[in-house]
């Protein structure tokens, strides 16, 4: 959540980031913040005000009873049993500023950073960078993108693939648990297995520490990273024990770093992470889901990177050249995107997406965010390093993007690489899967 340092000392550009974010009632909100911790901080104050007076008080009246002055020190400690009971009051009246605050903090968001394109949903964004023709920033927007790779040749859709050779069961998905959580089978299974393999041995060429963290987290996880409250209704919870099924390993893995200080020689700090992620989807239907396009139950590798406020942009920048160059390795024609501020998420400050083309669909299709979230998270996290110089402590910037996600890498290779005899196996999986066709 934005600290009340930025809200304050940066009042102007909070507001004007939020309104980028279209976010509605952006003064209001951020005038409430700073009247809610008036009132904690008044309460702070008459507090102290109060305890010094006590204080006082016990000092008098020990020298009263010293000099046999028994009934002035008598008054004396109904006088400090009276301000004892204001102060317990103002405690609670502090407390219930405090907690009022922090839940209003979070239901603002994080603010764009100023590179970050005006616009108020999809069409707007930027196509920053693709490898079917050189990009112009601020002129290349997804609603005037005309440069598809469609070769006028009618092709199978994944789903039509997958059932000619049986590598996908969707049928018996539904049948075992509920649609969008599909079986995988054969070579099917094998080029999931390959994808993953290969994700997490460029991963660790990249110097990414591979982690395996749990697939579910308690409320404290899911509210450090920001998915709690504002994503509650599209996370799995398991009621009984009041924990949640992860909807991305950034979840777990950049907990690992909650209320912990970092020493500054030991960023940034890179993570990967092979997880299974479940996000309810709850409304989604339409061809637009259909197949792999959107699953309640999916494979991901995750990269998550701690950082320094002064090497978090380079940082970025790392992590977007890893993931576009996942992309160049399985010769998928991509293209990538600079979210607007209306459609960038809850907790991002900058956020790019990556999208490969689906042929047989005619359309694209995200495979990957990649984001910086300033220090946004990790003031929810407690996440703090010190800094080599001061030896003060620092809120860090925390960093994730997938790196990728399955299914729609998947549909691309099945539906961009399908031939007469089969489907063509990007020359980066073969060693992994064992094969060069899929037949």
């Amino acid at each position: 959540m934005l600290t009340l340092k930025q809200i304050t000392e940066e009042y102007d550009r909070v507001v004007s980031g939020l309104e980028k974010k279209n976010f509605k009632g952006a003064k209001e909100a951020v005038d409430k913040a700073i009247n809610i911790d008036k009132a904690r901080r008044d309460a702070q104050t008459q507090l102290d005000a109060i305890l010094a007076e006590s204080k006082k008080f016990a000092a008098e009246i020990g020298k009263m009873m010293k000099q046999g002055m028994k009934e002035e020190a008598e008054k004396a400690k109904a006088e400090v049993a009276k301000l004892k009971t204001v102060a317990a009051e103002l405690e609670q009246k502090k407390a219930a500023a405090q907690d009022e605050l922090n839940a209003h903090l979070c239901t603002i968001p994080n603010i764009p950073y100023d590179e970050v394109p005006e616009g108020i949903c999809a069409e707007d964004n930027w196509v920053v960078k693709s490898n079917l023709k050189e990009c112009v920033l601020g002129q290349d927007t997804v609603g005037n993108w005309d440069c598809n790779p469609d070769n006028g040749e009618a092709k199978l859709p994944h789903w039509e693939l997958a059932k000619k050779y049986n590598l996908i069961d969707f049928d018996l998905g539904v049948k075992i648990t509920g649609a969008g959580f599909p079986v995988y089978i054969g070579k099917g299974a094998r080029l999931q297995r390959a994808l993953i393999n290969f994700f997490l041995a460029e991963a660790g060429k990249a110097g990414y520490t591979e982690i395996i963290p749990p697939t579910v987290v308690n409320q404290a996880s899911g509210y450090g990273t920001g998915q709690l409250p504002d994503k509650e209704g599209q996370m799995y919870h398991c009621n009984l024990d009041d924990l949640y099924l992860i909807p991305t390993a950034e979840v777990p893995v950049t907990n690992i770093y909650r209320d912990v200080i970092l020493d500054e020689k030991d960023l940034p700090i890179k993570n990967c992470a092979y997880t299974q992620c479940f996000r309810r989807e709850a409304g989604s239907y339409g061809k637009e889901v259909r197949g792999l396009n959107r699953l309640h139950e999916f494979s991901k590798i995750e990269i998550v990177r701690i950082d320094t406020p002064q090497h978090s942009k380079e940082s970025h920048k790392e992590m977007l050249e890893h993931v576009e160059g996942l992309l160049k390795k399985l010769e998928l024609p991509y293209r990538i995107l600079r979210l607007c501020g209306g459609d960038a998420s809850f907790t991002s400050a900058i956020c790019y997406d990556f999208e490969v083309y689906s042929e047989a669909q005619h359309r694209w299709l995200e495979v990957s965010s990649v984001s910086n979230f300033d220090t946004y998270q990790a003031n929810r996290l407690k996440c703090r390093y010190r800094n080599a110089e001061t030896k003060k402590t620092e809120l860090c910037h925390t960093l994730n993007g997938s790196a990728l996600a399955l299914p729609r890498i998947v549909a691309a290779i099945l539906e961009n690489n399908q031939t007469e005899n089969g489907i063509k196996v990007p020359a980066a999986l073969v060693p992994y899967m064992g094969c060069d066709m899929i037949d």
